[in-house]
C-alpha cells in the first residue's frame, strides 16, 4: 500500500478555496477540526513589534487527508497555493507514511478501505 497522510495546521479562512482545489483534483475525504495553538512565533501577530514572551493560543485549523503517494507532491502544491498570503499564520504541513487503513464496517483493508 502506497499511501501518504498529509496533515495541515492553518488560520480559520482559507477551507473554502483548500476544499474546492482538493476536490476538483479527486481528493475524496478530508477532515477538518477547529483548534487552537502557535508556531514559532508564539501567537505574536505580525504587526505586534515584539515577540510573546509567553505563547498566545490562537484560532487554527488541522486538516488531514489521506492520498496516494504519487499524489502527494500536488497535493502539497495545491495546499501551498491556496494557503499562501505570506503573512504569519499560513501554516505548516506534515506527510506521515501509512501502514494499513481498515474500514471498520466492513473490515477491508489497505487501498480497499479508502475506495
Amino acid at each position: 500500500m502506497e499511501v501518504s497522510k498529509i496533515e495541515v495546521i492553518t488560520s480559520m479562512n482559507k477551507l473554502t478555496g483548500l476544499k474546492s482545489a482538493l476536490s476538483k483534483l479527486g481528493v475524496t475525504g478530508m477532515t477538518v477540526i477547529q483548534a487552537i495553538g502557535c508556531g514559532v512565533q508564539k501567537g505574536t501577530y505580525e504587526y505586534e513589534p515584539e515577540q510573546n514572551p509567553e505563547m498566545e493560543l490562537l484560532p487554527k485549523q488541522y486538516i488531514m487527508v489521506v492520498v496516494e503517494n504519487d499524489k502527494v507532491d500536488k497535493v502539497i502544491d495545491i495546499i501551498k497555493k491556496e494557503l499562501y498570503t505570506g503573512h504569519i499564520g499560513d501554516g505548516k504541513i506534515f506527510i506521515s507514511p501509512i501502514s494499513n487503513i481498515v474500514r471498520v464496517r466492513t473490515g477491508e483493508e489497505g487501498m480497499d478501505a479508502l475506495k
